[in-house]
């Protein structure tokens, strides 16, 4: 395989999860009767660009389809993340009702309803069907599509080129991350401005959050290898902001290389982390592996052990990260009774691969539990103080990357 971005040969491993299916594709009970597909799940490091890249295997119209049950408004602390983005921004590019505002892969309108609300124009651009309709019922406006370079010329023969794109956790998810990339500069205004928000590779690895890595994850995405790609499109980087969404993530601000946005000192202050960090140097990514599978075994040793007590052990959050992880161990709903989650589009559903079923929250308050184990553990805390009730009747809560902890 070669780079998804500057075409040179990969050839450093960064992590091999064997074989799962797709972590958002989730079971209904007809479906554990078929044959569940599943892919390789291999990372590969670039050391032309330093893009971290998984290998390819399943395509986006594959992973992104009308199951697609992933609603970015279930979290109400990303609501108020988005919510508060919304504010900001708008101050700082004084947006307006002449101003033109577009969102890729905009979910279900968490984020550009706060638009709506304040009269700026703007569009979401989403292609799975079922958040594209809670979307429109919000009042936005969404073309169902996958962005591209195509649709970016599209809209600007219509004259509707953009003061302002926003990807919100979309950038890693791109299989062709060059055409993405040339759309978002055809599709910007002269003094336009681009912000892209995604998981930072330095803190995945640092944190050895090695759960954040699925199918539908393409690209996990540094400083470096996101300077590298603006720069081929005729992009340019202002300003970065370290963020604590996603256990670390990168707000990266860009604009065309001729407009008149002051460069940052952020910006070289994020790209000298990096490389003291070690992201361009192979080494850090070739010993990733092993401090995975630590993790894995005593994830595996818990739950043995647990068993063996006849504890009660559940899960919440039916995340894709979960997912991973418990393909990676291959945990059956032997050693987990079931999960729990407040997304209505995956309650009565069952979990890819391990088949454990997810259900209402509701049942956590009609039996004991042990062992409540928190998948999405970059929203724990708000988690554990929706469920505070539990600890009361004895439940422990528990999550497990970058350690296990039982609180």
């Amino acid at each position: 395989m070669k780079c998804r971005h500057c075409k040179k040969n990969l050839n450093i491993k960064f992590l091999d999860l064997a074989n799962a299916p797709p972590s958002n594709s989730y079971l209904k009970k007809e479906d554990l009767k078929k044959p569940e597909i599943t892919y390789p799940l291999r990372v590969m490091v670039c050391k032309n660009c330093w893009l971290v890249q998984t290998e390819d295997y399943a395509n986006a119209e594959e992973l992104f389809d009308d199951e697609y049950a992933y609603f970015s408004s279930t979290s109400s602390s990303w609501l108020n993340h988005a919510s508060n983005y919304c504010e900001i921004i708008t101050q700082k590019l004084k947006l307006s009702k002449d101003s033109f505002v577009v969102e890729l892969a905009s979910n279900d309108g968490y984020l550009l309803k706060n638009f709506v609300k304040l009269g700026v124009p703007c569009l979401g651009i989403e292609p799975t069907k079922k958040t594209a309709q809670v979307s429109r019922d919000l009042g936005v406006e969404v073309k169902e599509v996958f962005f591209s370079k195509n649709v970016a010329l599209q809209l600007v023969s219509e004259g509707r080129k953009a003061d302002l794109i926003i990807g919100n956790n979309v950038y890693a998810h791109v299989p062709d991350i060059n055409d993405f990339t040339e759309g978002v500069a055809v599709l910007l205004k002269s003094n336009g401005v681009v912000t892209f928000e995604f998981p930072h590779l330095m803190e995945l690895i640092n944190k050895i959050q090695f759960d954040t890595i699925y199918h539908e994850h393409f690209s996990y995405l540094s400083l470096i290898s996101i300077k590298s790609i603006f720069s081929k499109f005729g992009l340019k980087i202002f300003d970065v902001d370290q963020l604590g969404t996603h256990g670390g993530s990168l707000r990266v601000y860009g604009c065309l290389q001729h407009a008149n946005h002051k460069i940052s000192n952020n910006v070289e202050k994020i790209l000298n982390d990096e490389i003291e960090a070690g992201l361009m140097n192979k080494d850090i990514y070739e010993n990733f592996q092993i401090k995975a599978n630590k993790i894995k075994d005593t994830f595996v040793q818990f739950l043995l052990n647990a068993k063996y007590d006849k504890k009660v052990v559940a899960g919440y959050g039916a995340a894709a990260k979960g997912n991973t992880l418990m393909n990676y161990a291959g945990i059956k709903r032997d050693m987990i009774s079931f999960v729990c989650d407040a997304a209505v589009s995956k309650i009565g559903k069952y979990l890819p691969g391990s088949h454990i079923p997810i259900l209402d929250p509701k049942v956590l308050e009609l039996n004991h539990i042990d062992y409540l184990i928190i998948f999405p553990w970059n929203i724990s805390d708000e988690i554990i103080e929706q469920n505070k009730a539990l600890s009361k009747s004895g439940t422990k809560f528990v999550t497990i990357i970058p350690d296990l902890k039982i609180i």
